[in-house]
């Protein structure tokens, strides 16, 4: 089989791999130990970053005629690309970070949204926000405001409900005073009753002339 054949197959992955990919960056990742590519693939990984090692030659075939064929320049010792198809910080941020940890990692340059950098410039992108950092934070300053808003009508409202419930409270306390002026009619009705009970009284006299007809 001719060599061009063999190379194809991994030329057509890397082309796959960069196809519409917002960043790929690549890194000399000679000198890492077994552990610290371990864990760097990991936070790559978890980052929604693809990571791999190819050979030069093969990346140099790939990114001609495409927006990383800048990238060419670049492609000197050992290379490892790393490649964001969503967001387009994560390569720069996660590699600068964990370079500063593992010195064995060297940034070489990379293109983040069609723009070529070096590893300094890298470095400069590796500071900006990820999308979702930047969501989150323009979420905040939009409901701040309606939640101290909302906080002061509460203080307000409770302010107002305090204020509000003496005065509410006095009617029911002077109730009871009201209630022997509704018992009122229930006396005099007693006193108008008396009468009626005296009336078999007044009659005794008609029972005395009974003796008068014999």
């Amino acid at each position: 089989m001719a060599k061009v054949e063999l190379k194809k197959p991994v030329v057509d992955e890397i082309s796959a791999s960069i196809k519409d990919a917002q960043a790929v960056v690549l890194v000399d990742h000679r000198g890492l130990t077994v552990e610290q590519d371990t864990e760097l693939r990991k936070q790559l990984r978890e980052a929604g970053v693809t990571y791999k090692v190819y050979k030069n030659t093969m990346m140099n075939f790939a990114f001609k005629g495409t927006d990383f064929e800048s990238l060419t320049t670049y492609l000197s010792g050992p290379s490892a690309m790393a490649v964001s198809k969503d967001d387009a910080t994560a390569p720069a941020r996660v590699l600068c970070k964990f370079a500063k940890t593992a010195e064995a990692l060297e940034i070489k340059g990379g293109v983040v949204e069609g723009v070529v950098y070096d590893a300094k410039g890298i470095e400069n992108v590796s500071k900006i926000p990820s999308r979702e950092e930047l969501l989150s934070k323009l979420l905040g300053s939009i409901q701040s405001p309606i939640t101290n808003f909302a906080r002061v009508m509460k203080q307000l409202a409770d302010k107002g409900g305090a204020a509000e419930a003496p005065a509410e409270e006095a009617p029911a306390a002077e109730a009871p005073a009201e209630a022997p002026a509704e018992e009122a009619p229930a006396a005099e009705a007693s006193a108008e009753e008396a009468p009626a009970a005296e009336a078999p009284a007044a009659e005794e006299p008609a029972a005395e002339e009974t003796p008068a007809a014999e």
